[in-house]
This record gives structure tokens, C-alpha cells and sequence, in this order.
């Protein structure tokens, strides 16, 4: 949510849950990132060419770090551009997680 409220100005949260899983998916309106990249931002302390300044700040470790979080609680993360722009992070979690 810090990421999307930082680079988007705003957040949008749903929780879903379909099949076995629930899903919590935050949208927002930032410029996106390069498809070439999104297998990379979850590297840890990879940052966005075009992010790096003093203005925003941070170290490149956030999504690393909730992708171990999720991997670690069975579930799996899925970052996709929005077809009008923005992106999209999706956080699937298996049900048995919070049982």
C-alpha cells in the first residue's frame, strides 16, 4: 500500500476469495513498471531506474520482503500492469493459512 499511496497518490484494496484461496489486490495509478522489469522489482534492493531520487526514498527491499512473507505463508505474489494504467499487486493466501 506505501508503494502504490507513493507512487500512484492513491490505493484501491480488494480482498476476494475465490476457490481455496483469498486474495487481496491493491491497484493504483502510478506510471506502472517496464514489463521487461517485473520479475525484478521483488529482487531485493532493486529500485526503478527512474524512482531513484531523494524525494522517494527506500531501499528496493519492500516487495522482496512481503514476497518472503507470502512465500512463507504458503501463498505466492503477482504484480501486472493495469490495461489503462497503474499497476496491481496480488497477494494469494491458501485458506488453511488462517484456520
Amino acid at each position: 500500500m506505501d508503494n502504490a499511496i507513493k507512487y500512484g497518490h492513491r490505493a484501491h484494496i480488494e480482498l476476494t476469495c475465490p476457490d481455496k484461496h483469498f486474495v487481496i489486490a491493491i491497484s493504483d495509478s502510478s506510471p506502472g513498471i517496464p514489463e521487461e522489469q517485473l520479475g525484478n522489482v521483488t529482487h531485493p534492493f532493486y529500485r526503478l531506474e527512474r524512482f531513484r531520487s531523494s524525494e522517494t526514498g527506500g531501499t528496493g527491499l519492500g516487495l522482496s520482503i512481503t514476497q518472503n512473507i507470502v512465500r512463507n505463508m504458503g501463498g505466492f505474489l503477482v504484480l501486472t500492469n493495469r490495461p489503462k494504467g497503474g499497476l496491481t499487486a496480488e497477494i494469494h493466501l491458501p485458506l488453511q493459512t488462517f484456520r
